[in-house]
Parts: C-alpha cells; structure tokens; sequence
C-alpha cells in the first residue's frame, strides 16, 4: 500500500514481498535479500545497495566524480580505518546481545525495522541478516542506556552504519553518536533537539533574513521541519551519494556541519523573494520543506555551499548557552540533563585517549624481540645489579690521618683520628707535590709517621694546598 512520507510517495515493503517468498525460511542469511525476498536478476542495484526509491543513485540526479577524486577519498578512508579505535569505537566488557532486553522495547523495535531503507538490499527482507543485525544493535543500546530506551530516530542512525561495519563495530559508533556527537537527543522529553531547533532558527537571522523574516512570520516553530533532519542526521531526506559526504564531515567536525546543511536547505529553498511567492501561507511552506528541490541536494552544489556557510563550532555553542538561559527563564531546568556535546573526531579523542592498560591488554601488533637485543638488555640488567650491590656494600670513608705533619704538630690520640693540620702560607713551599716519591734527607721524612701505619694517601686538604701551589696549571692565578 502506498503512502506518503516527507513529500514523497513510498511503497510499504509488505507489498513487494513476492508470493514465493512465504515459502523461504526468513530465518536464512545466505545470499542477498533481495534475492531471498523474490526480487529478479533484472533489478539493478545501483553502487550503495539500492534497488530502487527516492535515494536510488542515478546518472540523472548526480553527477560522476571524477576517478582521482575516489581514489582520494579510498585513500583517506584506508587511513582512518586502520586506526578506527581512536576515532569511533570504544570498547566495554559487555555481553548486552545475549541479554533479553525489555519487552516494551523490543516491541517498538520490531515494528519498525521494516521501515529502515525498504529499498536497500540488506534491508529489503523481513528477517534478513541486515534487519536481524539491526535489531541486535538497537536492542543493545536499550540496555546499555536503559533510562533513554528506544527511540525511532536512532534506527536509520543505526542501519546507516550496518551499511559499512560489522555489528558490534556499529553498536559503538551508536554509542559515541548518541553520546558525543548528538547527546540528549534522543532522550524521553526531545529537550536537546527543540534547544538545537531555537539555535537553528536564530543562526537563520544572519544566514538568511529573507527567510527568517518569513519563518517567523507565519510562526512556524523549527520543530516541525527540522526535527527528522536532524535526528537522522539527513540520512531519509539527502541523496546517498550526499548523505555519504554529509556524514564524513560530520563525524569528523562535529554538529556544526548538521546546522550548515539546514541553512543551506533553508537559504535554497525560502531565501529568495521568487520562492516566497509561491508559499503565502504556513502550509505551503511546509510543503515547500518537505519537497526539497532535486538540485539543490546535489552532492557537489550542497557541499561547496555547506564549506561557505559562516558557522562555526564555537558559534554553536555560544547560541547554546544563549537559548539555554532563554530556556530556563521560560520553561524552568531542563528534565534530563545531557553531557556536552564534542564537536568532532579530534576533540574526542583528545578529551578520551586510549588507555595504555587497554593498549597493553589488547595489543593489536606483536613483534619477536631479537636475540642480539634480548642479550644486551640482560648484560644491562646485570651490570646495574651488580652496581646496586657495590652501592649498598660500600662503607663510608674513613679520615686518615695527615702523613705529612708540621714539626710542631702534637701527636694525635690513639684513640681518635688525626685532626687535620692548620693551613699555613709556608705550607705549599714547604711540601712538594712529588714529596711521597723522592729520596732526600729532608726535615718532613725524618718525623714520618710509624711503619705500622697504613701507606700514605693524600687527603683533601692536601690535594687542595697542591692545586693551589701550582702557578702554571691553576688558570684562575
């Protein structure tokens, strides 16, 4: 049966299962759903997945970029996801797939998995392996965050990232999305995204008067037309070949690239006097909203016009705080309280860097030591050893009595140690520095000190008397 869905008209997937199909086991995850559901060979799929539908890509509704461009773009991307876990994926020790989950979750969940991209291939059959992950994922996160529970808008989140990762990969990304990226707004109440439609409505007053001016004339309040834009990231309004690209620059900066991409549809489509013309009333430009020109979600026209688009991130939060205390004056404090958001990949992971007790634990490369390194670091290793332990046998040194006494010098106690002698000026002539090894009949080796003394060792102070008796080495004298 048909129905329509944002301007649009699309056929409920209980209509394109094929008679054939009752008799194939749902249960089964071998081949294409598409294939499983009936579908024949004739049916061309276009490079995303899609068989058919408003996003199915065409020649006619973009254009062909430019092989360089890819080859670009897969180069960036193999970058990115060789380090995955520091841009996406944070990892808990969770069993939530083999929990049950609550009932009344599980419900709301079932009903709507047959809506998420009926016209994809790994979504197109009732029980396929694309809906069967996507349950899993939502179901997970209904018992990771039980006080958010479900909500309708993080199943198309969901599936846009089963499209390109494994499940437990998009759990993840779920996560840092509902909690980074886009916190609070699918919490009970939807206070964060009515805060984000005020700041969205105000941002308009600079990008586009014209079409603030006109909003705000027929009081049409942003949460009718920016709800599901922003909720879903624009993954059921844009072509997919934009929703790809919209997507990238979004995890990589953040919110700020979700408000330009509403300016711009807003600006395209009641910015001009022309366009006006033809919405004179509240319902026209409803209808004018939720059947965005073709050319205007064009991949190359929307992302030159989203780099143009003078918003920044710490614009963003400036008017967050502004409409906050608008908020609070008006309404009193908001009924759940969100974390801050993170405006892109960088800032996320500088504010969580990768543990190092993960990164011990879970090492992702291993490397052999070689035996040449493994035999210096144990030859290290022992000659600290055996440091340490000369250190801790060592004894502190004894003062030795001055072998080269004055003759007036009493004789020192047995008992004690010598007191070192007074520093005279006739020392340094009196006492040569090759004293200890000559042979002359001098007054000093006539009162040497006795035989069963320890042999003679210079002193401090007679190492200093020596330094300084010598002229010609000294540089100071």
């Amino acid at each position: 049966m048909a129905k329509t869905e944002n301007g649009r008209q699309s056929v409920d997937t209980r209509s394109i299962r094929t008679i054939s199909s009752s008799h194939i086991d749902d249960e089964s995850s071998l081949g294409s759903d598409s294939e499983i559901n009936g579908f024949t060979s004739d049916r061309q799929t276009d490079k995303y997945g899609f068989i058919g539908g408003a996003q199915q890509y065409t020649e006619a509704s973009a254009k062909d970029v430019p092989p360089e461009v890819l080859r670009q773009r897969e180069v960036k991307w193999l970058d990115m996801l060789s380090h995955w876990d520091k841009w996406m994926i944070k990892r808990f020790n969770k069993e939530l797939d083999s929990e049950a989950g609550d009932p009344k979750w599980l419900d709301v969940i079932e009903k709507d998995l047959h809506r998420q991209f009926p016209f994809h291939e790994m979504f197109v059959s009732r029980g396929g392996h694309g809906q069967q992950d996507l349950f899993r994922v939502l179901k997970a996160y209904t018992l990771y965050r039980p006080e958010e529970g479900y909500c309708q808008a993080q199943a198309p989140i969901a599936a846009v990232l089963l499209m390109h990762m494994p499940a437990e990969d998009a759990f993840w990304g779920l996560v840092q999305i509902c909690e980074k990226y886009l916190p609070g707004y699918y919490s009970p109440g939807l206070e964060a995204i009515q805060l984000d439609g005020e700041i969205l409505f105000a941002l308009l007053r600079r990008v586009s008067p014209l079409a603030f001016r006109h909003l705000e004339k027929h009081k049409i309040d942003p949460i009718l037309y920016m709800t599901e834009w922003f909720m879903c990231a624009f993954s059921r309004t844009l072509p997919w070949a934009s929703v790809l690209r919209v997507w990238d620059m979004f995890l990589c900066d953040g919110v700020k690239i979700i408000f330009r991409v509403g300016l711009v549809l807003l600006k395209c489509m009641l910015g001009t006097r022309e366009k006006l013309k033809a919405c004179q009333g509240q319902y026209e430009t409803m209808e004018l909203l939720r059947a965005i020109e073709p050319r205007y979600m064009q991949e190359g026209f929307l992302v030159r016009e989203i780099l143009e688009v003078p918003v920044t991130a710490r614009e963003v939060e400036r008017e967050h705080h502004t409409q906050l205390k608008r908020w609070k004056k008006n309404r009193g404090e908001l009924n759940f309280k969100s974390p801050p958001r993170m405006h892109g990949a960088r800032l996320i992971m500088l504010a969580e860097p990768p543990r190092r007790q993960d990164l011990l634990q879970n090492p992702t490369i291993l490397l052999e030591m070689p035996q040449h390194n493994t035999k210096l670091k144990k030859g290290k290793e022992e000659k600290n050893s055996k440091k340490k332990n000369s250190m801790k046998k060592s004894k502190p040194i004894e003062e030795i009595p001055n072998p080269y006494s004055l003759p007036n010098d009493p004789p020192p106690p047995p008992s004690d140690p010598p007191a070192p002698p007074p520093v005279s000026s006739k020392t340094p002539e009196t006492v040569p520095q090759a004293a200890p090894q000559t042979e002359t009949n001098s007054p000093h080796q006539q009162q040497a000190p006795p035989t069963d003394l320890p042999p003679p060792k210079e002193s401090p102070l007679q190492r200093s008397t020596q330094s300084l008796s010598s002229t010609d080495q000294d540089t100071y004298l």
